[in-house]
């Protein structure tokens, strides 16, 4: 079944300001084939951008999520978030198949679900997002759609997000007491929103973090007391 792409526009709380682009995004090689006097043009190009485009966000995410990774792990847990497998979660959570123009041949052999096609229109969407409305609007797109995604992901989070547990088998190895986890402060508009955390063991503040999400603060608070404690002695 296809879909509007007006729908995908009201659904995302993004409107393009060339449409053209958008469609072209979701066009698939094998319709401009069908369908040459129209002078379509698929979206081999745009994902070519929307790779780049990628590599460079999802960097900076890991870059500000994780302050004392090095280089090495960076580079692996990108390559975890931009690989085939996690593009197609990404495109099939916001149902971009549907939106996809294709050739009879293709939409008959299941093109509309196959993993490798879903990718590469997820990277289409981004670099026409990018062409249309700049870096900063593709950051807030994958803030509010696609880093939850990664935060939630079991096999990721046990990578990127382990600051809280290494906290608390360090409190539990030292028999310290119980943590417990406050978000202390919301701020920014609602498209902007940023938490503040502070974790605390009993009635003593060991850290606070900020993030775009509670549990990028709660991880960065975590990072902070874990710092703290070692500079301790823990």
């Amino acid at each position: 079944m296809k879909g509007d792409l007006k729908q995908l526009q009201n659904h995302l709380h993004i409107q393009f300001h060339d449409p053209a682009l958008l469609k072209q995004a979701f066009t698939h090689a094998s319709y401009v084939n069908e369908h040459r006097f129209n002078q379509h043009q698929d979206n081999e190009r745009l994902e070519f951008l929307g790779d780049a485009v990628l590599e460079l966000t999802v960097s900076e995410y890991l870059y500000n999520l994780l302050p004392d990774r090095p280089e090495g792990e960076l580079t692996k847990l990108r390559a975890a978030i931009v690989c085939e497998p996690s593009l197609v979660k990404f495109a099939e959570s916001l149902g971009f198949g549907k939106y996809v123009l294709l050739g009879k041949g293709e939409e008959l052999t299941g093109g509309r679900t196959r993993p490798a096609l879903l990718a590469d229109v997820f990277e289409s969407f981004v670099g026409a997002l990018y062409l249309d409305q700049g870096l900063e609007t593709v950051r807030k797109f994958l803030d509010e759609y696609i880093f939850p995604l990664v935060e939630t992901d079991g096999k990721l989070q046990m990578q990127i997000s382990d600051f809280k547990t290494e906290l608390q088998e360090l409190i539990q190895h030292h028999g310290m007491g119980t943590l417990e986890y406050r978000i202390i402060e919301e701020r920014g508009p609602a498209h902007e929103r940023e938490f503040v955390s502070e974790v605390y063991m009993g009635s003593r503040s060991l850290g606070k973090g900020n993030g775009r999400s509670k549990k990028e603060a709660e991880q960065r608070a975590a990072a902070a007391a874990l710092l703290r404690l070692k500079e301790d002695g823990a």
